[in-house]
């Protein structure tokens, strides 16, 4: 006799539980096939981080050959294309950079990391305009990001289009970027002076404490100076009290003087000063200084110069010279003679700069001259049969309101004495 049980072990399955089951199969089978399917993009991600370790490791020939390889494996990919144009771009080399990220952004032309690394390609290679075109993309895509009005804005000053930087270093303030990198930022948009260790753009106070050391071959005796100077910056120009000491040959003198710089028609500014020293000794009794700059054409500077000391006589200085900014380099050739000296005292002078953040605050400089005068400084330098003289300075904030500046220089002096200089200073504002 059968039981329902085995009634109902003997029917067939109903349909209703026969769809359950074939769905749970096809479930399961989409799974597997999507877990196959992610299989290979998590292993191209972990591919791709160690490649990118070793780019910015410093290993970019070997990272190059291995995104290279990769993307024979995934012909195409905008993130691998992404990649190797950024570290073609690390290795200078743009041209291949460039059609690597040009690719991507035709190809995705809302990849606003695309748009944001050719921008650099073409900053990096000098190419302003195209870089500021390439930026404004990044900007239509990430309108909220500070640091893409930040590229755009560098790029457009570096362009000669101020205004519109400052327009952007406004932008990305008001979208909270750091208030410090953006003072430096609108900092930059200022002329560039000759002298940028006048300038500090944001500060109505600022001063500065340095010490000069001159050592000679031979017997000479050395020579140390020293300086104190406080300036106050106006709407217009700055002017600094300076205090200047000087121990030549174991004699010590002091002065005091005035040092000003005014702007005076478009794109012209001029350097006034006037040192009272000593009535006699190693300092001159009293020393004046014109200098007047003129900016010309796309970053050209030219300047005249007339300076003037009093000793026991009169001497004078005529200089003319001609500058160029080009992005945050600036170069500078002067010529200068001094008239009464045998048949006259001509000197070559020859200065390479390099503001390496972008702003006038830091930079790295070398300069040479040759000739009979040496460029003048402020504890008179008189007429030398000096024949070259080398140099190099570095100037860094290392916190808002304090900096320092380090120099070293050699010159093959008159008299067969060898001249070695090392000079430091340090920088504060408020």
């Amino acid at each position: 006799m059968k039981t329902r049980s085995d009634s109902l072990a003997m029917q067939p399955p109903s349909t209703p539980r026969t769809l359950h089951v074939a769905l749970l199969l096809v479930l399961a089978s989409c799974s597997a096939t999507a877990m196959a399917q992610d299989a290979e993009p998590d292993a191209l991600t972990v591919q791709m981080r160690q490649v990118q370790a070793l780019a910015t490791g410093g290993q970019r020939t070997e990272a190059l050959s291995r995104y290279t390889a990769l993307l024979v494996e995934h012909p195409g990919n905008g993130d691998l294309l992404l990649a190797r144009g950024r570290t073609y771009a690390w290795d200078g080399q743009y041209a291949a950079a460039e059609n690597d990220l040009r690719a991507v952004v035709e190809k995705s032309p809302t990849y606003a990391d695309a748009w944001s690394a050719l921008g650099d390609v073409y900053r990096w290679s000098d190419r302003p305009q195209p870089a500021a075109d390439a930026y404004s993309h990044w900007v239509e895509l990430a309108p909220q990001d500070p640091a893409a009005r930040i590229a755009r804005g560098r790029a457009l000053r570096d362009a000669g289009q101020r205004e519109a930087a400052r327009t952007d270093f406004d932008a990305a303030a008001g979208l909270g970027a750091d208030p410090g990198e953006i003072a430096g930022l609108q900092q930059s948009l200022l002329p560039r002076l000759s002298n940028p260790d006048v300038i500090v753009a944001g500060y109505r106070w600022s001063a500065s404490a340095g010490w000069d050391h001159t050592g000679f071959s031979g017997d000479r005796e050395s020579w140390n100076d020293a300086d104190l100077t406080v300036r106050r910056q106006f709407s217009r120009g700055s002017l600094g009290l300076e205090l200047l000491r000087a121990d030549h040959f174991g004699t010590r003198d002091t002065a005091w003087a005035l040092d000003g710089y005014v702007p005076l028609w478009p794109r012209a500014y001029a350097n006034l000063r006037y040192q009272h020293g000593p009535s006699g000794g190693v300092l001159p009794r009293q020393a004046w200084r014109a200098e007047v700059f003129q900016g010309v054409g796309s970053g050209w500077e030219l300047s005249a110069s007339v300076d003037h000391l009093r000793f026991s006589g009169d001497t004078e200085f005529y200089g003319i010279g001609v500058g160029r900014y080009v992005g945050n380099w600036y170069g500078r050739y002067k010529l200068q003679h001094v008239p009464g000296v045998g048949n006259g005292s001509w000197s070559h002078r020859v200065l390479l700069r390099n503001y390496y953040k972008g702003d006038a605050d830091d930079y790295l400089e070398v300069s040479a001259s040759s000739g009979r005068s040496t460029d003048m400084d402020r504890f008179g330098t008189v007429v030398r049969d000096s024949n070259a003289a080398v140099g190099v300075a570095w100037k860094h904030y290392f916190a808002p309101n304090w900096g320092f500046k380090i120099g070293l220089g050699y010159a093959d002096d008159d008299g067969g004495y060898d001249e070695q200089r090392v000079s430091a200073s340090l920088y504060t504002r408020w």
